[in-house]
């Protein structure tokens, strides 16, 4: 064969490859062309699942293809969170991440993933407010009280939980190591009857989200302190934060956030980001997060991860203090 045909052939051949690919793609068409899948690391009818079946709706009308919600609860989130971090990284498979899912949990627990390797932050969604709540029968009226009470008898004053590593509990953990304090935790199985020791006087205090809370302190029954935002919370606005009461970067949330598993296209990541950040920006959805007691997030996927990564590290720190770690 003489040269000229053996380059002949050659050309042709790369011709076809690329004319293959071009087919393929066009096949598969532009993102999304099937339907999402969002994994709730939770049972139904939690704030998680709320938040991401009122979001997907909202996400599946921009994306132009629905917005699966799937509840795979189990091993305080490992197992919804270890099933997403296992998926294809196609954007068909999201999750609705928490700070328990993508923080505590993975610091307590051998739960089978790294939430920061195994994982693409993709988007804030809102965060939750916890609230320190006492019976009004306790002679304290802001956390410096509560500081000073701990002080004067330390490991006496007590504050109920959902149970130990709960969100609640390690509330209470992040107070006593910010103000060098000894508290008594005293866990229940989960927030309900906890709550209803603190509202009987058993126990009394507690760190509470301020959309369970928030009733009881209207109608009297409860004293609010201090709310563990950042900032104020708009549905208690007289309230101040924790860190405006002296103990400065002290911050609790619940927060919730929408990750990827890892090796996400850039461009998918940022699709779903401009998304899911129009959908948070629109009234109807900022008045809908009020009402479950909410404050709306939004912001970069970058800066998503930092943060992230940052929860990851504070969290890891309080849980090691505590000796709260599974061997």
């Amino acid at each position: 064969m003489n040269p000229w045909t053996k380059r002949l052939g050659r050309w042709l051949l790369a011709a076809a490859g690329t004319a293959g690919l071009a087919l393929a793609a066009h096949a598969q068409g532009a993102y999304p062309n099937h339907p999402v899948v969002m994994v709730v690391p939770y049972p139904a009818g939690g704030s998680a699942d709320i938040l991401a079946r009122t979001v997907g709706q909202k996400l599946g009308e921009r994306l132009g293809q629905p917005v699966v919600i799937e509840n795979r609860g189990g091993a305080g989130t490992a197992i919804g969170a270890r099933y997403a971090a296992g998926a294809a990284p196609d954007g068909y498979t999201l999750l609705m991440g928490t700070v328990s899912s993508q923080a505590i949990n993975p610091a307590m627990n051998k739960v089978g993933y790294d939430p920061v390797k195994d994982f693409t932050a993709v988007a804030p969604v809102a965060s939750i407010p916890f609230v320190l709540v006492a019976n009004p029968s306790l002679a304290a009226n802001s956390i410096a009280d509560v500081i000073a009470m701990a002080k004067a008898k330390p490991g006496e004053l007590g504050y109920a939980s959902a149970g130990p590593g709960t969100s609640n509990h390690l509330a209470g953990e992040l107070l006593a190591s910010a103000a060098q304090i000894q508290l008594l935790h005293v866990p229940y199985k989960g927030s309900a009857p906890a709550l209803n020791d603190v509202l009987a006087g058993q126990v009394p205090l507690m760190f509470d989200l301020q959309a369970t809370a928030g009733p009881f302190v209207r109608a009297g029954k409860l004293k609010a302190l201090a709310v563990t935002g950042k900032t104020r919370s708009s549905a208690m606005p007289n309230v101040p934060t924790a860190i405006e009461s002296g103990l400065p970067g002290y911050e609790v949330t619940a927060w919730f956030g929408v990750f990827a598993p890892a090796g996400l296209p850039t461009a998918i990541r940022d699709r779903l980001n401009a998304d899911i950040t129009a959908v948070i920006k629109t009234p109807d959805m900022q008045k809908r997060l009020h009402d479950l007691g909410a404050e709306p997030d939004y912001g970069s996927a970058e800066a998503f991860a930092d943060f992230g990564r940052s929860e990851v590290v504070k969290w890891a720190g309080v849980i090691k203090k505590a000796g709260l770690a599974q061997p």
